[in-house]
């Protein structure tokens, strides 16, 4: 089935297979948005779990490699990390995945203003080190990602190129 977009005609090539979203419960608030998904979320183990897990369904549901639907997971969690780092456990945060042509899209919204990534120096081979690799990722899985101010704080978006 091909989606409309605002009932003003199609999204040429994207299909709809909306699996379905677990109900609202206290801490997460989903919703379908065109080739993907909104989550509101305060950041715990299960919420973070699930919206992982429900990002790569999504994503492949809508179309997007397999290959790239896990490239976006990992971004995703790396995301939420560096957010519940920044700011705390139970950080309220609004995640955005989506299908963007053959690519996969994802936005983590955090309320911390003005506060961007910081790079730590740490060598992306580095035997010793356990963190600092996170922003090379970023790099090499979505080139050109972005952080910018919004409403709510801060919004960082990563367009992960299809596989291939």
């Amino acid at each position: 089935m091909t989606t409309t977009t605002f009932g003003t005609g199609t999204a040429p090539g994207l299909t709809t297979h909306d699996p379905v979203l677990p109900a609202p419960r206290p801490g997460l608030f989903l919703r379908q948005r065109l080739g993907g998904i909104t989550a509101h979320l305060t950041a715990d183990q299960d919420t973070v779990h699930t919206v992982r897990a429900l990002a790569l369904t999504v994503l492949v549901a809508h179309g997007v490699d397999l290959d790239t639907a896990r490239d976006a997971q990992l971004v995703l969690s790396e995301l939420i990390g560096n957010a519940v780092r920044a700011c705390g456990a139970h950080v309220p945060l609004v995640v955005e995945v989506h299908r963007a042509e053959h690519d996969a899209v994802v936005t983590v919204h955090d309320p911390l203003f003005g506060a961007g990534p910081r790079r730590t120096g740490t060598a992306p081979d580095s035997d010793e080190a356990e963190t600092g690799r996170g922003l090379v990722l970023l790099d090499i899985l979505a080139p050109g990602w972005t952080v910018k101010p919004s409403p709510i704080g801060k919004l960082i978006r990563c367009r992960i190129p299809a596989a291939g």
